[in-house]
Formats: C-alpha cells, structure tokens, sequence
C-alpha cells in the first residue's frame, strides 16, 4: 500500500493545474463513477486533480492503475478491502478495461463498502455493456472527448474562454467572433489546432507530437481492440489498412464493398469494425438525414475522428474534408452537454452538407463560399473557413470550436 501512495505523490506534483471541460461537470461525491474516452484525452489527470484540489487529506484518496504488474497476482476486490480497512474513503482506478471481469470487482466493492466511493476509468463504452455484472443502477458514466478549439486556447493562452451554445453562436456570432479575434491571431491558432491540438499531450513536446499520435493509434489498434472486442491478432492489419485508405480519401458515399475487397475483411465483419473503430474514437460516421443509426446500416460519408488523426495518418491533407470532419467532430463531442444535441444530431442533408437537428442546415466550405445550393433553405447557414468574423448567416468554421 506505501508504495502506491509514494506513486500517488509523485504523479501528484507534477500534475497540470489546467482543467479540462469535464472536470466540472463531474459529481463528485457520486460514489460510484466511470470516466471513459481514447488515449491520451486525460482521463489520468482528471483524477489526480481531483485528487490534488478537492480532496483535503491525500492518504483518505489512492490512485491505482490496474496495469500494474501487481495486479496480475493480487485481487482488485482485496485491495480495495484493505484501503478501506485503513480508513481510504476514495479509490480511483485507471485503466480498468485492462483487468479481467472488472465490472463484478467494481459491483463487489460497491456493494460491500457502502463509505468508499469508487472513480474508474477506461477506453469503451462498449466493454460495458458487455460486462457479466450490471453497473447501470451504480456507476454515473461521463465521456471524456479529445481538447475543443477553445480548451485549445485555454491551454495555449491560460486563460479561461467560455463555452458557447449552438443557438449563441447561430444568433451572435459576429459578437462573439469580433471579441476573440481583439484578443488572439484565431486562423494562425486554429490552424495550429488542427495539426496538433487534439491531445492534451501536444503541451509536452509539440515536435514529437505526430509521431506519439502515431503510436496511440497503433496501441489502439494492437492494444485496445483485441482486448475489448475480442478481434483475432490477424485481423490488425487489415485495421491498419481501412484506417490508412479512410483517413487519404476524399470523404465520399463509401462502397463498402470495395473497401472490404481492397482491406480484404469479409462481408459480415466490414459494418462491425466501422463501429468498432468510431467507439474507439478513431471514425466518425455519419449517415442521412431519416437512415437510422443500426450497425448494420451503412454510413454515407466517413471520418477519422479529428484533424491530428489525419495529419498523423496522411502525407497530404485535403482541405475540403478537414472542414467537414472538424464540424462533425466538434457537434459530436458537445452532444453530452447542449440540450436538445444528441450523437445522431449530426445528419447528411439533401440540400447543404448537414443538417443539424433536423432542423439548421449548414453548407461548408471556403473563403467567399455562397448560398447557391441552400438557396431557399430555411435556418440554413454556410460555415467558411479562412475567414476571422461572419455577416449575416455566413458563420467563422473555427467558432464551433466553442461549443464545448
């Protein structure tokens, strides 16, 4: 037990002060809570902070990550006993995908130490549901998604920017824009966001950044997927290879059926590891407007996830699809926090290239983009990029980075 205390002090001083979004959003005196998102979205930092700034004697609160050796040979319920039993009021586990069955430990310790709150983290949603043991009356779940253009800021700038809703930015956007831009170079700072910004770990050497990125992405694919999904070891390659043919493409109604030929994943696989890959944060797909959201419906247009996986992934970036993954990103991550946005919020409309809501209808595209194919349109609005402050419904692309 010392030596996981030592640990916890060690990782404590030399935690960020800067928070991310969730962080606040959190209530923290549930007593059984799950932090869940991709790697290296800062899901560790989130509970030593918390750790750190709300917790008045760090001895009541420890810090475990199950990846250690050491929990290889011991119980997690055992451990847990004998916090406990040393009066720990606070346990927080990290990387609990990684350790077998851990939903009936956590069950157990819920259940069996009614003063000991428990904060877990992982990868997947899906593990979840998967799980022998129900967690759905005990565990509070939040997602935690890759940093904002404004939590970029935020990082980039130390100061704190507000978050703006849909409807702010829709109704006062010319406001909002003309205020930040009085105060940062926003194109030269978005463009830098794009490249590098996705990933709180961007703040601990820029220069290495794509490369780190690059070893996510595999640790997911080599790592994570087998481990959560139960995919055969040979099936990674071929991953590797839809990832690499999705992230150098235009963005386009997808044929299926030539990419399952040219990554040569058979028919009943091809729909299953799309969706594998979007609940691992690397895809978003997106269908039309009344398609449905089964898995076994196909999507019109595919994603990587954010900007940085592109940059990562492909030699050349086409801009056209950066823009269009940059929006679909953003909306999907503000989902959890807006009224009324949802993850399906985000629908292929027939006039315009989104419609939002089944209601706002948006068209994306360049400098000097015009309303010629959402003519007549009610509510609809056209995003351009390269631009610092809108007129009208013309919008700033980077303003909806503000949405979370």
């Amino acid at each position: 037990m010392e030596h996981f205390f030592n640990e916890q002090h060690r990782l404590i001083a030399s935690v960020s002060a800067i928070k991310r979004y969730l962080y606040s959003r959190i209530d923290w005196s549930e007593r059984c809570i799950g932090i869940l998102g991709a790697r290296g979205t800062g899901k560790t930092t989130l509970m030593l902070q918390h750790i750190s700034e709300q917790y008045g004697d760090p001895d009541r609160a420890l810090y475990i990550s199950v990846d250690s050796p050491y929990f290889q040979a011991h119980n997690l319920f055992e451990f847990a006993r004998e916090f406990h039993q040393f009066s720990g009021e606070l346990l927080l586990v990290d990387e609990i995908h990684k350790y077998p069955d851990w939903a009936i430990d956590i069950k157990a310790i819920y259940d069996s130490f009614p003063k000991l709150n428990i904060v877990f983290s992982g990868y997947s949603l899906l593990q979840i549901s998967k799980q022998k043991a129900d967690l759905s009356r005990r565990a509070i779940i939040f997602n935690l998604h890759g940093l904002s253009f404004r939590e970029y800021l935020n990082f980039t700038g130390n100061k704190e920017y507000p978050v703006c809703s849909l409807e702010e930015i829709l109704s006062g956007h010319r406001q909002i824009a003309e205020t930040l831009c009085s105060e940062i170079t926003v194109r030269e700072l978005f463009r830098d966001y794009q490249q590098i910004g996705y990933y709180p770990f961007f703040l601990e050497s820029p220069g290495t950044y794509l490369f780190r990125l690059r070893e996510v992405i595999n640790n997911i694919l080599e790592v994570d997927l087998p481990m959560v999904n139960r995919i055969e070891a040979r099936q990674i390659s071929k991953l590797k290879k839809l990832l690499y043919l999705l992230g150098t493409s235009v963005p386009f109604t997808p044929n299926i059926s030539k990419l399952a030929e040219a990554t040569n994943i058979s028919r009943p696989r091809r729909y299953e590891y799309l969706e594998n890959l979007q609940d691992e944060r690397l895809l978003n797909l997106v269908r039309s407007q009344g398609r449905g959201y089964e898995v076994l419906t196909r999507p019109e247009k595919i994603y990587l996830e954010n900007s940085n996986l592109m940059y990562a992934i492909s030699e050349q970036v086409n801009t056209g699809t950066l823009r269009e993954l940059f929006f679909v990103n953003q909306l999907r991550n503000a989902s959890a926090l807006h009224p009324g946005l949802v993850e399906n919020t985000i629908e292929l409309s027939a006039q315009g290239d989104f419609i939002v809501k089944s209601e706002y209808t948006f068209e994306i595209g360049r400098k000097g983009k015009g309303f010629n194919q959402i003519s007549g349109v009610e509510k609809s609005f056209v995003l351009a990029d390269d631009i610092e402050t809108g007129f009208g419904n013309t919008i700033p692309l980077w303003l909806f980075g503000f949405l979370y």
